[in-house]
């Protein structure tokens, strides 16, 4: 009898220790492999009771183990069996992929519990006692376990990455005609490369980092997987989230030309200061030879006012002395309408279906390298008309009663404000849909609730996911004079969108999406 029991209790304790680790390789996926940046999400307060409650079992289970009589075993499988319900996996946004880095580490992993069960069998007699606790702790442990599998793996990271990226570089030098094009900023990049690569593509053969590969070793698998000889321009999207990260993707490509769109307190868990940020931003202006160009939005304050000796090319939707300056910008439901010079002066008209100040801003981006790369004003007219909205940046869907602006691809002060700009450009009834801004440190209450207090005469609803999570954004609304009757609070996405739906239809609906949480903040 004892024997079928220690079969069952070993059964259900390897599901759900299997189940939690998917679970907890799948958070180090999120958090970019980084164990700093790990560590910063074990330590919020929320994902603490998270963890807590998927180990809370197998905590309640060490003493019923070490007493070990048949009593106690039942009520451990038990508990096993509620470990496995606690930690069974659930439809994620953005699912754990299993990369050949992510399979290596299951397998180390995989190694270390073999090992917790040898040096069980020392105990002679009890090693099957033995063998559950030790198997109780590494489960308890996990978390932690990870990082010491990271630890012990990166030697062979590191190799296989120097082997890839020595690939990547070789294949740059065989192509010495290749015009590289980095782009980088807080928010804006994504949507300026897409933009970009639509407008050269019609006068050159252009490759841009597809998605969101925008990492080093992202970079290097563009370029390994689908750079061609044919190629005239490769776009190259550079992300950060740590001093140094542009710079060791500029290390690698050699830009000649640099498009910095915006800069913003975001990802300040990591970077800790907004100093670091605007520093590591300008790794790419650095990282420009004398002889090429910087593109920089001075519509954004952080980029303006920073100094840079290399030739500088502006553009934005305000100010004086900008190159290129987008302006009379207007917004229907139909898209934006704008007017442009070029550098004599002469001035241009153009039509987006794209919607708000922050796509034009973009846009204006997008035409300033391209004219400077020699296509002319008035053949950019009508591919800029032919742009589609990237996925979930601002982008504008028409369903039936209401129009959505998507806008859940991810949030920062700026971006958030841009997007409330262009809601209150619509003379519909207007609703503000977010779960607010995370991995802003010490700041995240005073960003979330400054962006509250500057909602409050932008829409006509406020419709916030998350109780804890949108308190910020709750005192700003209620500070500024947000009726509380049109304020509603709800848990999940979807209570949301029954929520827009509730809502009396006074008139057509306009419903800002802004920003959808990860899966790590979920």
């Amino acid at each position: 009898m004892d024997i079928i029991l220690w079969i069952i209790w070993f059964g259900t304790y390897f599901l759900g220790a299997v189940w939690f680790e998917i679970y907890i390789m799948h958070m180090f996926q999120q958090n970019s492999y980084k164990p700093v940046e790990y560590s910063e999400w074990m330590r919020l307060t929320a994902n603490i009771g998270r963890l807590l409650g998927k180990v809370l079992y197998a905590l309640i289970s060490l003493p019923l183990i070490a007493i070990g009589n048949r009593g106690c075993l039942i009520i451990a499988c038990i508990l096993n069996m509620l470990t496995i319900l606690v930690n069974k996996p659930h439809h994620a946004k953005k699912p754990l992929v299993y990369t050949p880095r992510v399979k290596r580490m299951f397998v180390t992993t995989g190694i270390l519990f073999v090992f917790g069960v040898l040096f069980s069998l020392f105990w002679k007699g009890i090693a099957e006692k033995v063998c559950a606790l030790i198997m109780l702790f590494m489960f308890i442990m996990i978390p932690f376990l990870v990082l010491l599998v990271n630890l012990i793996n990166h030697p062979i990271e590191s190799g296989i990455d120097r082997y890839y990226i020595n690939d990547a570089a070789g294949i740059l030098k065989d192509m010495p005609n290749l015009t590289i094009i980095g782009v980088t900023g807080s928010y804006g990049k994504t949507s300026v490369k897409y933009f970009l690569s639509k407008l050269l593509s019609t006068q050159f053969s252009v490759l841009h980092t597809p998605g969101n590969y925008n990492t080093t070793l992202g970079v290097v698998r563009t370029i390994r997987e689908q750079m061609k000889s044919y190629h005239e321009i490769f776009i190259c999207e550079m992300g950060a989230r740590e001093v140094g990260d542009i710079k060791e993707i500029c290390d690698l490509v050699h830009p000649e030309y640099g498009i910095i769109t915006s800069i913003g307190p975001q990802h300040l868990q990591s970077f800790h200061s907004i100093e670091n940020i605007i520093n590591t931003k300008f790794e790419l202006a650095d990282a420009v030879p004398a002889d090429g160009k910087v593109f920089l939005n001075y519509d954004n304050a952080y980029i303006r006012n920073k100094k840079t000796d290399k030739q500088v090319v502006s553009y934005g939707t305000s100010g004086d002395n900008v190159t290129y300056m987008a302006y009379n910008v207007n917004v229907s439901t139909d898209g934006s309408f704008f007017k442009m010079k070029d550098k004599e002066g002469k001035e241009y008209d153009f039509h987006t279906k794209l919607v708000g100040n922050h796509n034009v801003q973009n846009i204006a981006g997008a035409i300033a390298v391209a004219n400077t790369l020699g296509i002319p004003m008035e053949k950019l007219i009508y591919p800029v008309l032919q742009l589609e909205s990237v996925p979930h940046r601002l982008q504008l869907l028409n369903q039936g009663n209401r129009t959505v602006l998507d806008d859940s691809y991810n949030s920062n002060k700026n971006g958030f404000k841009a997007a409330l700009d262009t809601l209150a450009m619509f003379k519909e009834l207007r609703i503000l849909m977010t779960p607010g801004m995370v991995e802003l440190g010490e700041r995240q209450y005073d960003e979330n609730k400054e962006v509250g207090i500057y909602a409050h005469d932008k829409c006509d609803y406020a419709i916030l996911v998350g109780k804890e999570q949108t308190k910020p954004i709750q005192d700003g609304l209620l500070e500024s004079g947000f009726a509380q009757n049109r304020m509603i609070i709800v848990d999940t996405l979807q209570e949301a969108f029954q929520m827009v739906n509730a809502i009396p239809d006074e008139k057509h609906k306009v419903v800002l999406i802004e920003n959808d949480l990860p899966d790590n903040y979920n």
